[in-house]
């Protein structure tokens, strides 16, 4: 069905008319806006049927017919009537299509509005020409202050209603068993992953509210002044991946996270994932939105999320949500250009500071919905518009990808019910501060702060590689539990010849070698020598007691070679110097390293380092393949208490560099295989109930809690062959040693 052109037949589309061979007057700014508003409408709803805009798929949601008549009401009734003395279309459209106005008389129910199967779409599109054509008359005319600032009301409420007619059709959609789409679109891209980083705010005082002049709803004034205390906003919204990892450690299961309404809803509803999330076939989460049924995107944010749930998550993550005060100081300042409106939210990019402020998901804030101070509601109909909901609601601020443009304001306040869900909602993340904090992800103090505040307390595995924690390492690989670096270097002894014809084949033979985590490069020697005419060797470690000595070690072996030792997080993008352009580069990455990464971190590292090495680079790695349980346990837990130590000794680098008071001897080492996710985990458990301060901030522990330290994942091969291939990899060649200590030497290339 073509709206525009019933339209057209209908006689929406006509303007005043001149006489013939006159040619109009310009369209003023007012009109051509009120033009434009109307349209979009009519543009939203093309791809729709009748029956689609007919039905009504719950209380919440209102038929997309309805919709597009009671924007009609609203400028027929504020405006058209009062400032004409027109008749109105049908005096009963005043009670089917008013929405909530009291003073203006009786209503129809809200949760029966799909049951208005008269009139039918062909007579609110009339509707909508005769109201149209009033307009148009009446604003060719012009029209006073009061009224033009009665029109920006109406073009704002058309507005709004343009956005939740979309929410309420995904609504639709998604309760069809034929997964309908809205509208067909490209693939969706895929994203890359971005760190977690923070903007820190001093607090102090600051001026929140829309200023005089411009377009604001009542509800943004008056303008006033507001107390913030030290605090920092997280740079990007909440990811699917983060989500994934909420509900793997049991966040719809854990009450203690939860605020009571919310519990309660969890159990009355059986929420157990984001709203229009769906499990596949496959095992694999699949999301429904309006251009159908897709993959979950594992680094888009996450949406259709209640405040329940967006604050259940935060308690998880040792965080909380934003007051929507902090949230508008941040957005007052940042510097960030919204992305063009489409049918998708943009997933965060690499290096833009503060983003997705209004251009991806409404973000719920942890205010109530309330008046500012000296907030006055305003006279006759219209001031129910918004005072009258302040209760119960809770203020999201943003905007969302389907919000219009002219909303996107950081005064703009938006409210839902805590448990509503269907609306595109995510989550940002805040944090108390006590003192100026280094924001970047990696910094020691900030990872361990945040991995303590959790429920499930954790840190990452790569602040255990100090200089003290990268020796024990080093003994750990001697030990007769310890399988992986035997079993590695005997596979690596015995097909090295094999690797280096590859590489030969690839064209690769005479390149340069890029290795993630170095260490101690024992097993590059194996690699070196069988590749003679490699022209460089770039390491790459984030301890610089490793690295040091290590390349001039290698330098002293190789004299032929250029070694440049690179000290950084190799899971972080990293630039490799100039000196190495133009040589093809192999990366190798030995060790069953990539295990250290879940499933999903795995194949964000493996895409950032196709991204590093480019077009036409290979990629050596060793994974570890899933075994016998009692080998994997006695490997990461020796009974020579070696593995212990390298576990605790994080503990003492924390007591060394942040000041800390951990008592080592009240905690001990544990190891213990998860078959469900294919994983060693390493955990420090309390002995006792204690309290620990670290960088000024008081931990508490329990008897029996633990500290998660490391994962080491054992893959199958066919998993990590499709891990490689989502990240732009393709397996060339493997190279695997049998049970009982199966381990694999996987030879990728970049795909163009």
């Amino acid at each position: 069905m073509d709206l525009r052109m019933a339209l057209d037949e209908i006689g929406g589309g006509a303007t005043a008319s001149t006489e013939q061979g006159q040619v109009a007057a310009p369209a003023s700014p007012l009109l051509r806006r009120y033009r434009a508003v109307r349209a979009r409408s009519v543009a939203l709803a093309e791809p729709l049927s009748p029956e689609d805009m007919t039905a009504q798929s719950m209380p919440d949601a209102s038929p997309a017919k309805w919709h597009l008549a009671h924007t009609s009401w609203f400028f027929e009734t504020f405006l058209l009537i009062p400032l004409t003395g027109a008749a109105p279309f049908d005096p009963a459209f005043g009670v089917l299509f008013n929405s909530y106005y009291e003073a203006i008389g009786p209503r129809a129910p809200r949760a029966a509005r799909g049951l208005m199967t008269r009139p039918g779409v062909s007579h609110v599109l009339a509707y909508r020409a005769y109201v149209d054509a009033g307009m148009e008359a009446l604003l060719a005319r012009g029209v006073d202050a009061q009224a033009e600032a009665l029109m920006s009301l109406g073009f704002a409420h058309e507005e709004q209603h343009q956005e939740l007619l979309l929410t309420d059709v995904l609504h639709l959609l998604s309760v069809n068993p034929l997964d309908p789409a809205y509208a067909a679109g490209a693939s969706a891209a895929t994203s890359e992953p971005v760190p977690l980083r923070w903007v820190e705010h001093p607090g102090g005082l600051v001026e929140i509210g829309a200023t005089e002049g411009g377009f604001a709803f009542d509800n943004e004034r008056p303008r006033h002044t507001a107390l913030l205390q030290l605090h920092r906003l997280a740079e990007r919204l909440t990811t699917n991946a983060e989500w994934l990892e909420f509900m793997r450690e049991g966040g719809y299961r854990r009450p203690e996270l939860w605020l009571a309404d919310g519990w309660a809803a969890v159990q009355a509803e059986a929420w157990n994932a984001p709203f229009h999330w769906r499990m596949g076939g496959d095992g694999e989460w699949q999301v429904f939105g309006l251009q159908g049924l897709r993959p979950l995107d594992l680094h888009g944010p996450v949406l259709h999320v209640s405040h329940f749930e967006a604050d259940a998550y935060a308690r998880w993550r040792g965080c909380r949500l934003p007051t929507e005060f902090e949230w508008e100081a941040h957005a007052a300042t940042a510097n960030s250009a919204p992305a063009k409106a489409g049918l998708e939210p943009r997933a965060a990019a690499r290096g833009l500071g503060l983003q997705q402020l209004t251009d991806t998901a409404w973000q719920w804030t942890a205010s109530a919905y309330l008046p500012y101070p000296g907030f006055v509601t305003a006279s006759g109909a219209v001031g129910e518009y918004n005072g009258k909901f302040m209760s119960g609601q809770m203020v999201l601020r943003g905007g969302s990808f389907a919000t219009s443009p002219d909303h996107l304001r950081p005064s703009y306040r938006n409210f839902f019910p805590p448990s509503a869900r269907w609306q595109f909602t995510g989550v940002r993340l805040a944090q108390d501060a006590a003192g100026t904090v280094t924001a970047a992800e990696g910094d020691l103090r900030s990872d361990v702060l945040e991995g303590l505040s959790r429920p499930q307390k954790r840190l990452p595995s790569k602040h255990l590689y100090d200089a003290e924690g990268s020796r024990l390492f080093e003994a750990i690989t001697t030990l007769s539990e310890y399988y992986p670096t035997r079993t590695e270097t005997a596979l690596l002894t015995g097909a090295a010849p094999e690797i280096a014809q590859a590489l030969r084949g690839a064209g690769a033979a005479d390149g340069v070698l890029v290795e993630f985590g170095s260490g101690a490069s024992t097993k590059t020697r194996l690699l070196l020598d069988a590749l003679p005419n490699l022209a460089a060797y770039a390491p790459i470690d984030i301890s610089p007691d490793a690295l040091g000595p290590a390349a001039v070690s290698l330098a002293a072996a190789y004299p032929a070679l250029s070694i440049t030792p690179i000290q950084g997080d190799f899971t972080q993008p990293t630039p490799l110097p100039t000196s190495l352009d133009g040589l093809t580069r192999v990366g190798f990455f030995p060790g069953s390293t990539i295990g250290n990464f879940t499933p999903e971190e795995a194949q964000g590292f493996l895409a950032s380092a196709r991204a590093m090495l480019g077009k036409g680079a290979l990629f050596l790695i060793g994974v570890d393949v899933a075994k016998d349980a009692a080998v994997l346990e006695a490997a990461y837990d020796d009974a020579q208490g070696v593995t212990a130590a390298f576990d605790l000794n994080i503990l003492t680098r924390i007591n060394r560099e942040l000041g800390a008071d951990f008592d080592l001897s009240a905690f001990r080492h544990r190891a213990v295989w998860n078959p469900t996710e294919s994983r060693v985990e390493m955990r420090l458990e309390s002995l006792k109930r204690q309290t620990v301060t670290v960088a000024g901030h008081r931990i508490a522990f329990v008897e029996g809690e633990t500290i998660h330290t490391e994962n080491s994942y054992k893959h199958r091969p066919a998993d990590f062959d499709a891990i490689a291939s989502a990240a732009g990899w393709e397996a060339l060649q493997a190279w695997r040693s049998p049970q009982p200590f199966a381990f694999a030497l996987i030879l990728l290339r970049a795909r163009d």
